[in-house]
């Protein structure tokens, strides 16, 4: 039965459930229709519990478990357990009314993570992000938000970089393309102390940025930026998620992860080392 492992959000958690749930369905040759039937539902909703889309009801864990023949108290325990932790809200849950339900699921994932690689194209990550450039992205791309609602998306952003500084979390490697640090967000002053800030994150072992510089031209990756996330828990499966205008793309299929990896390889072995990444920093800075 999956544990619970330090730092795992709710999100993992029920994809770690529904993933157990699935396997216990299979092992017993169950149908999505009938176990859906038992817990007065549908196949549908069979189907989203597997995938961990939905919150769990320990009613109807319980009587799948009965369905699934786990009769043993500690292993019906241990399930059930799970299902209150995985239920419990995260710490993001008080900034719900910022957060669409497609994002939500990210800052779960990126809080359960042992490893995100992420490529950008246009603004520094947001984890590596100052509270000051973080401040002028939100402004730009928030019209019509009071001061207040601002400063609360930014205080969200700045919560969310703890997750790099948690014992255990997670490795990070950034592919930076060059347009992305010579963009004058926030004027010359903030750019300088985001550059300075990407100079002093490198130092962090866990760390890793490079940058794709203009001179290499064309690329792979030109169709924009794309995260890839890997977990702890050998039963979560690597998530690529690819962010759009108004929602975003959760992929897992393996085919669409190895096409996704392949490509950010690619990006890592033509990007700058990390020593030239902070002689590129040092030299964009000085021409701002």
């Amino acid at each position: 039965m999956p544990q619970n492992q330090p730092g795992s959000g709710p999100t993992a958690l029920r994809i770690l459930l529904g993933s157990q749930l699935r396997r216990l369905r299979e092992s017993k040759g169950v149908s999505r229709e009938d176990a859906g039937h038992l817990i007065r539902g549908s196949e549908s909703k069979i189907s989203r519990m597997e995938l961990g889309r939905v919150g769990f009801k320990e009613r109807d864990v319980a009587d799948l478990l009965t369905l699934y023949s786990v009769v043993d108290e500690q292993a019906r325990k241990s399930v059930l357990d799970l299902v209150r932790t995985a239920n419990e809200p995260g710490w993001w849950h008080r900034f719900n009314d910022l957060l669409p339900n497609w994002f939500q699921a990210y800052v779960g994932l990126e809080e359960a993570a042992a490893r995100i690689r992420t490529y950008e194209v246009q603004f520094i990550p947001g984890l590596l992000q100052t509270k000051e450039y973080a401040k002028a992205v939100i402004t730009a791309g928030a019209a019509g938000l009071g001061a207040d609602e601002i400063a609360r998306r930014v205080d969200l952003r700045l919560e969310r970089q703890k997750v790099l500084d948690r014992p255990g979390g997670p490795i990070f490697w950034a592919v930076i393309d060059e347009a992305a640090l010579r963009r004058p967000i926030g004027g010359v002053e903030v750019m300088k102390a985001q550059l300075e800030h990407l100079v002093d994150l490198m130092r962090q072992s866990s760390i890793t940025i490079q940058i794709m510089p203009f001179s290499f031209g064309g690329h792979s990756a030109e169709g924009g930026a794309y995260s890839l996330l890997r977990f702890p828990d050998q039963d979560l499966p690597d998530v690529v998620y690819v962010e759009q205008l108004a929602s975003a793309l959760y992929l897992d299929k393996r085919e669409d992860v190895d096409r996704y990896t392949e490509v950010m390889e690619r990006l890592c072995a033509v990007s700058t080392t990390p020593d030239e990444t902070v002689k590129l920093l040092e030299e964009i800075k000085n021409e701002i």
